[in-house]
């Protein structure tokens, strides 16, 4: 994560976490986030069009320049500095991080071409034609190693458009956790009374601290580290505060303290155990003992955490203002010159934390809808074949920018049936 995304995904990751509440759940901000910034990519790319073209979009110059100015305060960042961070994100695919995008269009949907938008869209973009839901279901268990197996959103006829991000992960600790008591959570932990083992970092290649932060006061934290041969690596950080302290400001301290935890950086705010007090308190049992050490004044500081295994799946509603994907549908709607008036925006995260690693995965989806019909009357007829009909199979054959082949339109096989034979006992 560069140094230029990690302060707006903070304040994303702030609102989406906000949005879901303090149930037991799993997110990615950055999948959401990532959504935006392709909108916004889009949409920097996209050349002007008047208004006529853009009526069905509310698309005058005004509420052009409102769009994407919700754009921006959703993402953090003005829309070009959004869509170069993508575009880095995605088109140098980290190796313990899985990344996927893509924008698809309802076939027949015109854009005014040449366009912008497509060069403006990461390379790694995929762009072509809505898939139907078997189809999203393969690309998100696809890109996901099948930890997700089906895209968070169901296809129907008023999608105009669909754009996708997909994140997974699947790593192994440098160093596994040791097995210990779940006890040892603590006497005031209900945890400990229902489990039976939990996790305790190694003497190496684990990081411990207890933190002083502005938001959540006192905090413990631990680090456990994956590293790829190349030297990138992944750090899953851990952070508790005392009991009373709301999620929110724990998950936004756990953000801060994230900023340095991939140089492997003593966080701001570390506190000497030194200068606490032994004894037990609801985070933490702070003991002291004589060792031999190499400590140059002879007072050497360790840290072990005990944690639990943990998993979550979880579904969140996008849809929430604040979020920024009405602006993204509104933007995005422009750039493609599409006649959008709806959006439905939601994602889909697991995660699993356990004792030699950590998988994680996330598809965020969005559409760009029609509107429903004004209401009216409708007449059915059930079309009764009863007395001997004709049959004709004849082959489709289009490529996904609407060109056809050779075999389209051709019958293949014809029949008239005169013979009809009863449903099978095995398939009623």
């Amino acid at each position: 994560m560069t140094t230029d995304l990690h302060a707006p995904l903070s304040a994303y990751a702030g609102r989406l976490h906000a949005t879901i509440g303090d149930r037991h759940h799993v997110a990615s901000p950055l999948g959401a986030w990532l959504l935006l910034a392709l909108s916004a990519a889009a949409t920097a790319g996209s050349e002007p069009a008047g208004d006529s073209e853009r009526a069905g979009n509310s698309g005058s110059a005004d509420n052009s320049g409102s769009r994407a100015e919700g754009l921006a305060a959703a993402l953090g960042t003005d829309l070009a500095s959004a869509a170069t961070v993508a575009r880095a994100l995605l088109d140098t695919p980290h190796p313990l991080v899985a990344s996927a995008t893509a924008l698809w269009l309802r076939a027949g949907r015109r854009t005014d071409e040449p366009a912008g938008w497509r060069a403006a869209l990461p390379a790694a973009t995929e762009v072509g034609t809505l898939p139907d839901q078997a189809g999203l279901d393969a690309w998100a268990r696809e890109h996901t190693h099948g930890l997700i197996e089906t895209f968070p959103l169901k296809v129907h006829p008023d999608v105009v458009f669909a754009l996708a991000s997909a994140l997974a992960t699947r790593i192994s600790w440098a160093q596994p956790f040791e097995v210990t008591d779940a006890r040892a959570l603590g006497p005031a932990s209900a945890w400990a009374r229902d489990l039976r083992r939990a996790l305790r970092s190694p003497d190496h290649g684990h990081q411990g601290a207890i933190v002083t932060t502005d938001r959540a006061g006192d905090v413990i934290v631990h680090a456990a580290r994956a590293q790829a041969a190349d030297g990138a690596g992944l750090v899953v950080l851990s952070v508790a505060a005392a009991p009373h302290v709301p999620a929110t400001d724990v998950l936004a301290a756990a953000y801060d303290l994230s900023a340095g935890a991939a140089d492997g950086a003593q966080p701001p705010g570390r506190r000497s155990l030194f200068d606490l007090p032994l004894g037990d308190t609801a985070l933490w049992t702070l003991r002291e003992e004589r060792v031999r050490t190499r400590a140059r004044d002879g007072r050497e500081e360790r840290h072990r955490a005990v944690l639990p295994c943990w998993s979550a799946r979880s579904e969140h509603d996008l849809t929430a203002e604040s979020l920024g994907f009405p602006a993204a549908t509104a933007a995005l709607a422009g750039a493609l010159a599409q006649p959008v008036q709806g959006f439905e925006a939601r994602q889909v995260a697991m995660a699993r934390y356990g004792r030699y690693g950590f998988e994680a995965a996330a598809v965020t989806g969005m559409f760009g809808t029609v509107s429903l019909p004004p209401e009216g009357v409708a007449r059915t007829a059930e079309l009764r074949f009863g007395h001997p009909y004709a049959v004709v199979a004849v082959a489709t054959d289009t490529t996904a920018d609407g060109a056809t082949g050779p075999w389209h339109g051709v019958p293949v096989f014809s029949a008239w049936i005169t013979e009809p034979e009863d449903l099978p006992d095995a398939d009623v």
